[in-house]
Parts: structure tokens; C-alpha cells; sequence
């Protein structure tokens, strides 16, 4: 059963527990932290540290309340971290309050740890030649079966105080009464259910979860009688829950110059104390995984580390002072028979190495294609890239946990997106461009029809009266002027069919160049203007109208000499092209039209020329024939002296074959 759950709802997937458990039993599926049960050796890392109380202790408060409520005799077993904790009552009171919520004995660990103590300094005296790991921690023996399992010989074979404790209360009340431990580990939630140990305790509730219970049934301080601990009371192993505490109660010493015994605690010190333990050449190593039991994941006391310690030395001096000597070594005369020896098991949870061949692969999937590229920032909840890309092989961590490369396929998704969107923009435009243009297509067409009939019977019978005076008659002037303004109704009724009919795309091999060497030609008398043809064509051979596209060269061209007008000018036509389409640019040096005229320049009927001079149906017709080759055009332009050389370029834009 796993001892720590993660609650999905609340876990913003930090990577801190990740980062924090030194086992990584901690894997990410699916963008989210699961604990892996089999992996976990309750050590509680992932607890303390996680902000968004993400990480949930397997809650024995139920099963606590069960026990109480039944028939047999229950005992609450309080580890000597307690002051630590519960600094705002006495000892006492808390004892009254224990006895208030229904324990029938209350006990103190400290009283296993003096015999836990005591065995300890048997076991260095009578096997000299050994070495030996302190097994006072649940979370340093599951560390050594499921990491280290070479070690697990080395493991002392020697129950920790609270096994100690519920055994001497066993020996007290006989078998019947029922044990719970009360202290700041929640490793011994997993020791407790230890195939290796018989049932000894049947609950063990964390110091947060005791403040639970006492919550639920409104019980204070005040409330109370204060009590004093059931005998037997303690000695030294008050100190247990301090670095090193176990040493002074088994009246041993760490000796920096002898070195047969050495101390480790906290999450990164016990890993390499374990770690270098087979080159080590101690008797004992006694590590804890925590800083001292009072920096314990159940304690709930925000007080620092030193004056949690300072409580419990205070306790310890309180309790040494009031002590009787010869009763507590009569007492540890009187439970020395109790078995005290304890077995392990090998609980190999190793992942066979990766192949180098996966790592690299993994690696890459992260965009780290050298040595370079291993930032090592940490932020994934690894040390090192290569360790992230090996925890990626095991199917313990996800390639998304890399933070570089997340921003990096951020920014890249936010481009596609940008570019996606500019697109979407560009053929929303063109899409109700088109609708316009062939909603006004319809209209041209019936204008059309019904103006030709009436304007042939005009035009020709104007040119018949024509042709019966002369130029210097009033009438024949008139006459002039009525052919001349019938042939402008002419072109219009002629631009409007063309506008209508733009429709289908007879597409052929065309040579550009040539094309547009054609079309010029057509504007030789402009001899003011120099013109110039900037051919960078690679293939100057294209797929498209060939009819079609002279009629935009011309409106182009056209538009551009009358935007430079008399003046002399520039008109500067460029041909480009890539493997899969071609573009020509034409710009002129005429002045250049605002921004408002960019915006409306391809709507049809819209000129900026004179009255007589233009039917406005001109680049609309361009526009209508470059997009039903599947191109694009584009305009660009400056009025302002003040921002740069004025003029105007227009942009067309072919694929090279046809796209559908």
C-alpha cells in the first residue's frame, strides 16, 4: 500500500518532488507526478517540499479512531521528538489529552531507544570485525533493500525504538492491548506493514495527523488534567531524534581520529553516505534521512531546525534532572530479554542501464545534439541533461520536463501560430475580396449587355453624321465630342465584360521574360521615363494565362507611367523566382499614394485619376486575375519625402505550375 499519493486536482507539475526524492520514485505520465509505491521509501521529501499540498500521507486517523472505540486496550507510543512538536502545552498536558481522546497507557518511545541504544553497543563489542548501518530509520533500510541490496548484509540487525517499545508494552499488558505509534516519520507507516516484522503496531499516526484528532473532538491544553508517561521511563534516548543522539545513549562517540563511526544525515548527505559505504572502513554508519527526527515530514511546528533541537535538550535536561538511576537500570534490567533481533529482505528495485544508443536518442528528442547543448539547469527535477534522458529511457520522465526545450517548441508553436494566423488574415481579406469581386462580376456583366446594344447604335450613327461635316463646323465639333465620349462608354462596357469574365485560367508554358519585354514595348513613347528590366530569373518559364498576365503587365505598367506623369522618372521592373514560384516588382518613382489609397486600391470603380481618365476596373481586374492563378499581389508605397524615397511598388507573385 503506498504510503504517499499525489491529489491530480491540486499538482501543478513543478518538478519539485521530482528534484527532492532521492530514489526518483517519482515519475511523470501524462504531464502529471504519480508516486511509484514500489519505488518509494517513505522518506517524505516529496511532502515537505511540495507548496501546493499536492503530495497526500496515507491517513491512518480512521483506523486510529477504530482502535480506540473497540474493546481491547490501546497505547499510544510517543516518540521522543514530541517537544519538538507540541510546543505550546507541557509533557503533561499532552499526555492528559492523549488519555482524554481514549489511549488507556501512554508511553515513550525513548525507554525502546535506551535498549535499541543498549544492543547497539553489544553488537560493536561482541563483533569487532563487522561494519554495520544503523537501522533506527525505515527509510535508510528500504533505501539499502531496494537500492543497495548488496548492503543489506550490513544492515544492523536490530529493530528500531518503536518495535522496541510496542514489545515492552506487550510485555506489560500482554497481547491483547493495541499499539500506536505517535511521531513526526511517515516511513514508519511502510515499517509498520513490514512482512519481516510480526504485527506489533497496529496504527502509526504522524504528529499532523494527531492535531487532526485533537481538532475533531475540540480538545485543548485546558481541557485537561495534565499525566505523566506510563513507567518505564527513559534515559538518554530521549536524545534519538537528534543528530547523533543515538550515539550518546549507546554511550558511544563519533571519533574524527579513530573514524569506526560515522554520522550522516539529510536527503543528500545519506545518499553518498550509503553510496561510498563499501569503501568506508567504519564499524557503524548512523544515518538518518531527515536532519534528526525532528525535521521529521509529520512535524507540523514552523519553529527552525535549532530551536526544535533546543526543545528537545531542554526536555531531555528536564526529565535527567527529576530521573531516578537506579530505577531506570533496573528497568533495563528488567526488559533485557526482549528479542530485539530483526531481519531484511532484498527488494531490488534497480532499472537495468539503458543503452547508450537510447540516451543519445533521448537526448536528441530534447534538441541536445552535443555536449554544448546540456544546460544542466535542474529545472526538470534532474541533476544533469544525461540523467533526465536516462530517467526518459525508464519511463520514469517525459522529453516535455526539459524547460529549454519547452520554451524553444513554445516560441516555435507561437510562430506556426503567428504565421497561421497572418495566412488566415491574408485569405479572409481574399476570400471576401473575391465575393466582392464577383458579386460586382454579376452586376458588370447585366450593366454590359444592356449597354452595348444602345451604344453600337450610337457610335455608328454618330460616325455617319460625322462623316457630313466638317471639323471646323459647330456640329461636326459636337459630333467629335460625342464619338470621342461614346468610345470612353465603349471601354467601359469593355472593361466591365472583362471584369466579368475572369473566370478561367487557360494556363501555358510562358517565358517571362519575354513577356514582359512584349509588353513594354507597347509604352516606347513614354521616352521621359527610363525604363529598366532586372532579369534574376533562374527559369524564366512559367505556368500560367498568357493573355491574362499581359493584361495585369499592362495595367501595371500603365498606372505607373501615368503615377510619374510628364516628369521624368524611373520604372523599374524586377524579375525573381525560387523552385517554386516567380515574382515580379513594379516600381516607379511617381509620388506615391497614402495609406488610405493602399487600402482601397484593388476595390473596383476606386481611382485616384481624373474624371475621364480611368474606370477604376483596372488593378481590380488584375487583383481578380493574379488570384485566379492561385498568386498574390501586393502593394507598397511612401508619399512622405520625410520617410524615404517616395514612389510605389507593386508585387505579383505566380507559382511556378499550377497548384490545384
Amino acid at each position: 500500500m503506498a504510503v504517499v499519493n499525489t491529489v491530480k486536482e491540486r499538482c501543478r507539475v513543478c518538478f519539485t518532488c521530482v528534484r527532492e526524492c532521492p530514489v526518483k520514485a517519482i515519475r511523470i505520465i501524462d504531464g502529471q507526478a504519480e508516486v511509484m509505491p514500489e519505488r518509494c521509501i517513505g522518506c517524505g521529501n516529496c511532502v515537505r517540499v511540495c507548496s501546493q499540498n499536492a503530495k497526500q500521507v496515507r491517513d491512518c486517523t480512521a483506523n486510529a479512531m477504530s482502535l480506540l472505540k473497540g474493546p481491547a486496550p490501546v497505547a499510544a507510543l510517543v516518540a521522543p521528538s514530541f517537544p519538538a512538536e507540541f510546543s505550546e502545552c507541557e509533557p503533561g498536558e499532552l499526555v492528559g489529552m492523549l488519555r482524554a481522546l481514549g489511549f488507556e497507557y501512554v508511553h515513550e518511545v525513548a525507554f525502546g531507544a535506551d535498549l535499541v541504544a543498549r544492543a547497539y553497543r553489544h553488537l560493536l563489542e561482541n563483533t569487532p570485525d563487522s561494519r554495520y548501518i544503523a537501522t533506527t530509520c525505515p527509510a535508510i533500510i528500504a533505501y539499502v533493500e531496494q537500492y543497495y541490496p548488496e548492503l543489506v548484509p550490513q544492515l544492523a540487525p536490530i529493530v528500531s525504538p518503536m518495535i522496541a517499545t510496542a514489545r515492552v508494552v506487550n510485555r506489560l499488558y500482554g497481547p491483547e492491548v493495541r499499539s500506536i505509534f505517535i511521531g513526526p516519520c511517515i516511513a514508519k507507516k511502510g515499517e509498520m506493514l513490514s512482512t519481516r516484522l510480526p504485527r506489533e503496531v497496529f496504527a502509526t499516526l504522524a504528529f499532523s495527523e494527531l492535531r487532526k484528532l485533537f481538532d475533531a473532538v475540540s480538545l485543548t491544553p485546558e481541557d485537561v488534567e495534565p499525566s505523566n508517561f506510563d513507567p518505564p521511563h527513559s534515559g538518554n534516548g530521549m536524545l534519538f531524534p537528534i543528530s547523533g543522539g543515538m550515539l550518546q545513549a549507546a554511550d558511544l562517540r563519533e571519533d574524527l581520529l579513530e573514524g569506526d563511526i560515522v554520522t550522516a544525515e539529510g536527503r543528500e548527505s545519506f545518499v553518498d553516505a550509503i553510496h561510498e559505504f563499501p569503501d568506508m572502513d567504519v564499524a557503524l554508519l548512523e544515518v538518518l534521512a531527515c536532519q534528526g527526527c525532528i525535521s521529521g515530514p509529520g512535524i507540523t511546528n514552523p519553529a527552525p531546525l535549532f530551536r526544535r533541537r533546543s526543545r528537545v535538550s531542554r526536555y531531555a535536561r528536564s526529565c535527567a534532572a527529576k530521573a531516578d538511576k537506579a530505577q531506570w537500570e533496573k528497568e533495563m534490567d528488567r526488559y533485557k530479554d526482549i528479542p530485539l533481533i530483526r531481519s531484511f529482505q532484498v527488494k531490488d528495485q534497480r532499472y537495468a542501464p539503458p543503452s547508450e544508443e537510447d540516451i543519445q536518442r533521448a537526448l536528441e528528442n530534447m534538441n541536445k545534439m552535443s555536449s554544448e547543448d546540456h544546460l544542466n539547469c535542474g529545472a526538470c527535477g534532474y541533476d544533469t541533461c544525461r540523467e533526465h534522458a536516462i530517467a526518459i529511457c525508464k519511463n520514469l520522465a517525459e522529453t516535455e520536463m526539459c524547460l529549454p526545450y519547452t520554451i524553444e517548441e513554445l516560441k516555435r508553436a507561437v510562430g506556426d501560430l503567428a504565421l497561421s494566423n497572418t495566412q488566415l488574415k491574408k485569405t479572409q481579406q481574399a476570400l471576401l475580396h473575391s465575393e466582392k469581386l464577383a458579386n460586382m462580376g454579376q452586376l458588370a456583366a447585366g450593366i454590359a449587355h444592356e449597354l452595348n446594344n444602345p451604344l453600337g447604335v450610337v457610335l455608328m450613327y454618330s460616325h455617319l453624321l460625322k462623316r457630313e461635316f466638317s471639323e471646323a463646323d459647330k456640329v461636326g465639333q459636337d459630333l467629335s465630342t460625342i464619338v470621342e465620349q461614346a468610345d470612353r462608354c465603349k471601354k467601359i462596357v469593355s472593361g466591365l465584360l472583362q471584369f466579368a469574365r475572369q473566370n478561367k485560367v487557360e494556363r501555358q508554358q510562358v517565358n517571362m521574360d519575354t513577356l514582359v519585354r512584349s509588353c513594354l514595348k507597347g509604352f516606347s513613347n513614354h521616352i521621359h521615363i527610363h525604363v529598366r528590366l532586372l532579369n534574376k530569373l533562374s527559369d524564366p518559364f512559367v505556368e500560367v494565362d498568357r493573355d491574362q498576365i499581359s493584361q495585369v503587365l499592362v495595367n501595371l505598367v500603365g498606372n505607373a507611367f501615368d503615377a510619374m506623369g510628364k516628369k521624368s522618372g524611373t520604372l523599374t521592373l524586377t524579375l525573381s523566382d525560387t523552385t517554386k514560384q516567380l515574382q515580379l516588382d513594379v516600381e516607379d518613382t511617381g509620388p506615391g499614394m497614402s495609406k488610405e489609397t493602399e487600402k482601397n486600391i484593388f476595390e473596383p470603380f476606386f481611382t485616384t485619376k481624373s474624371i475621364g481618365k480611368g474606370t477604376g476596373l483596372g488593378l481590380s481586374i488584375a487583383y481578380g486575375i493574379v488570384k485566379m492563378h492561385r498568386g498574390d499581389i501586393r502593394v507598397s508605397s511612401n508619399c512622405d519625402p520625410h520617410k524615404g524615397p517616395v514612389g510605389t511598388r507593386f508585387t505579383v507573385t505566380l507559382p511556378r505550375v499550377d497548384l490545384e
